[in-house]
């Protein structure tokens, strides 16, 4: 199978970026500023934490506000902290930063709520660690906020992207491709909305080893595949893509529920981190069809052991991902 020819690259760039092992857990913080009255503002601070321990992050609010956090709990995966800031003559035309930024690889997400009802939501990165408040922020910035946190989660997300190069090597012609991406792309955008909305949930741990499950099940079946064997998988492989594609909504949810938003910018931040995780992985499965058919083109001939690593990569991986999570599950490790 053509296929075969180029996985091999893209499954040692995905084993490389894999080293973290959790990359669909990779968790953005919270800062929440909202104008109480004239000058007054209640803050919130969500940290990403793992157990007792959380990333060295910390909110600067303007040098002529008064007020900083006296004490934070932990809760749900992240530490939090809330107070009130005094902030003379406002925050219009100042900027908040996020300190130690710089030194992650997380992102921020910042939102600025004003009496007047205008709202300011912001991206932060390592590489842009502060903001301006602006008088009058635009709500096409505010769906570009949510759209790239979107793409930049399922790009950051390995193991979800491994699991769909896996029923790439297991799809037999573009029509089934297309029909397979489809069934994953709309399984787990119903989850995705189901579990931001609050209509259900699932326990964050056990989630994780059943995603490094769902991509241990496929190495097999690229096996099989291969060999020329069949199966229900190989026969049908929409179904199960829709099937675990629900289980990978709840995966992508965690990233978008995490944030903790307000209720009323819930359906904003649905629709658009959806159409970046969308548009990520179309980004992504365009790659590979695109790197299959430029090796064809070039005639390039891999040695048998090219063409059988990439179906035991997944499983590998796989395989590793479920025992490592499942420990972590248990308690055994962190």
């Amino acid at each position: 199978m053509p296929m075969r020819r180029f996985a091999l690259l893209v499954v040692a760039v995905l084993s490389w970026a894999a080293t973290g092992a959790h990359a669909h857990e990779v968790r953005p913080g919270y800062l929440q500023v909202q104008e109480s009255s004239e000058d007054q503002f209640d803050v919130t601070w969500k940290v990403p934490a793992n157990g007792e321990y959380r990333l060295s992050l910390y909110a600067r609010l303007p040098k002529e506000c008064n007020g900083a956090p006296d004490h934070g709990s932990f809760a749900g995966g992240a530490f939090i902290e809330r107070w009130q800031a005094k902030c003379p003559g406002g925050l219009v035309g100042r900027t908040i930063s996020i300190e130690g930024l710089s030194a992650t690889r997380t992102d921020v997400l910042a939102r600025v709520e004003r009496l007047d009802g205008t709202t300011q939501t912001v991206r932060l990165t390592p590489e842009r660690t502060s903001f301006e408040v602006t008088a009058s922020p635009g709500r096409i910035e505010v769906a570009k906020t949510y759209f790239v946190i979107g793409v930049h989660h399922i790009l950051l997300g390995v193991d979800h992207l491994l699991f769909v190069l896996g029923l790439m090597l297991i799809v037999a012609n573009r029509w089934m491709l297309v029909k397979t991406i489809t069934a994953f792309t709309v399984a787990h955008s119903i989850t995705l909305a189901i579990a931001t909305l609050g209509y259900a949930s699932a326990p964050v741990l056990p989630l994780n080893a059943a995603i490094a499950l769902s991509i241990l099940f496929l190495g097999p079946e690229i096996v099989r595949a291969w060999r020329g064997q069949t199966s229900f998988t190989i026969r049908h492989p929409w179904v199960v893509a829709f099937v675990f594609g629900l289980l990978h909504g709840f995966g992508f949810a965690s990233g978008l529920s995490a944030m903790g938003l307000p209720q009323k910018d819930v359906p904003m931040a649905l629709l658009f981190f959806n159409v970046g995780v969308e548009a990520g992985q179309l980004a992504f499965v365009l790659l590979v069809v695109m790197l299959e058919r430029a090796f064809r083109v070039l005639e390039i001939r891999w040695p048998r052991w090219v063409h059988l690593l990439p179906g035991y990569a997944v499983g590998s991986l796989g395989a590793f991902w479920t025992l490592q999570r499942t420990l972590m599950m248990l308690g055994v490790i962190r």
